[in-house]
């Protein structure tokens, strides 16, 4: 291996580019060959060779035999440098945090999930920032950047607000004092979409819609893998459109809010039930009695204001697919028919012969998670990031 003073001088600041495009291919495809990087980037052999070449002398990529595929040249399968740079990808929910370490590939390890001791923001804030201290500990300066999904509106590095914490008005960058390292913030519905439209069951459609309901319902609009997060991030609150009852308050301060329309809350509120103290569960509980009339009359008013809502988004947005996750998956289930009906009903005449499919997500359980890793790894990656890590590299 090149001795870190041989270092070959990698592309200049203003050629990462390709470089980028290079290692944004294998977070999208772990384990791409190095001959299909050069088909994706439209690359010749001897450029290739020389590119990754030089991404290997700078510890961001390592290559492996791939295997056989009979006759041709053989080529490679390109891998993160085991002492590349890496991101720390963190979740905050109602009654947990999760955390995962992320290299260049987009793979998630040293995974792990751990429920709040005290809720209050102030305690939450202290904990994420002794996991980061802790990674930052471990990883030194391979750790470049902290990106973080929260269970709300976030406006750039703030929450906004948080029904489901509880909170309103706070400011996230505690989470990294001290340590240097940037912090990255995003929405865990829109983070869903991002995983997605990346690895997920929107992968390759140009525009994809994602949804996620739980407490509410929010999502993003993807545009080539990027979510248009709107001026300052808070982008993709659908839940707040008007498709609701414009008689009803919602906890946002809107009124005739969609959100009260689709969840637990409302399911309850057609059964003449106290508002819940655990929306999603109470709904989960509840399509276990779908046989019950009265459930089944609550659940396919849901469903409908489900789809309907669907439908106006996708005459609004014209996207390739849609993806639901969360509450949505177990509701269309229990009354695939009214949902299919009403999603009709709600387009434009000219979405009917061919709507966008309405397809389950893939990454249900680790979409938030996957899509902040993701939102890591595109800051990691950009001309000037690469450029700062060859300086770096290139001093030490």
């Amino acid at each position: 291996m090149t001795a870190r003073g041989d270092v070959k001088p990698a592309v200049r600041r203003g050629q990462w580019q390709t470089a980028a495009d290079v290692l944004a291919l294998i977070a999208r495809q772990p384990g791409i060959t190095r001959a299909a990087v050069a088909r994706e980037l439209r690359l010749s052999t001897s450029s290739t060779t020389e590119l990754t070449a030089r991404l290997r002398d700078l510890h961001l990529l390592t290559e492996t035999p791939a295997p056989s595929q009979g006759r041709g040249r053989p080529t490679t399968v390109l891998r993160p440098h085991p002492r590349g740079p890496v991101v720390l990808a963190m979740e905050l929910q109602l009654a947990d945090w999760q955390s995962a370490v992320v290299s260049l590939d987009g793979v998630l390890i040293e995974q792990q999930s751990k429920r709040h001791r005290n809720r209050r923001p102030d305690a939450v804030l202290a904990v994420l920032r002794a996991e980061v201290e802790r990674a930052k500990a471990q990883y030194g300066e391979r750790l470049l950047a902290v990106s973080l999904a929260v269970a709300g509106t976030v406006r750039e590095n703030r929450l906004m607000q948080a029904t489901t914490l509880g909170w309103s008005e706070l400011d996230l960058s505690p989470v990294v004092a001290g340590t240097g390292l940037p912090l990255l913030v995003g929405n865990d519905a829109t983070l869903s979409g991002v995983a997605e439209a990346r690895t997920g069951a929107a992968a390759g459609a140009g525009t994809a819609l994602h949804l996620i309901v739980e407490v509410g319902v929010g999502g993003t609009l993807i545009l080539d893998g990027i979510p248009a997060s709107g001026a300052t991030g808070a982008g993709g609150e659908y839940g707040h459109m008007p498709f609701g009852d414009r008689s009803r308050s919602c906890p946002c301060g809107a009124r005739g809010c969609w959100d009260l329309e689709i969840d637990g809350r409302a399911l309850a509120r057609h059964l003449g039930d106290p508002a819940p103290d655990d929306p999603y569960a109470y709904a989960e509980e509840l399509l276990q009695r779908i046989a019950e009339q009265p459930v089944r009359r609550a659940v396919d008013r849901v469903v409908t204001a489900l789809a309907e809502g669907i439908a106006g988004l996708v005459n609004a947005n014209d996207p390739a697919v849609v993806t639901i996750g969360g509450l949505a998956i177990p509701l269309r289930a229990a009354a695939p028919a009214v949902f299919a009906n009403a999603y009709t009903d709600g387009l434009m005449t000219f979405h009917r012969s061919a709507p966008p499919p309405v397809l389950d997500s893939t990454h249900q359980e680790t979409g938030p998670l996957l899509g902040a890793a993701a939102l890591g790894l595109d800051h990691i990656t950009t001309e000037s990031t690469l450029a700062h890590w060859n300086d770096r590299f290139s001093r030490t």
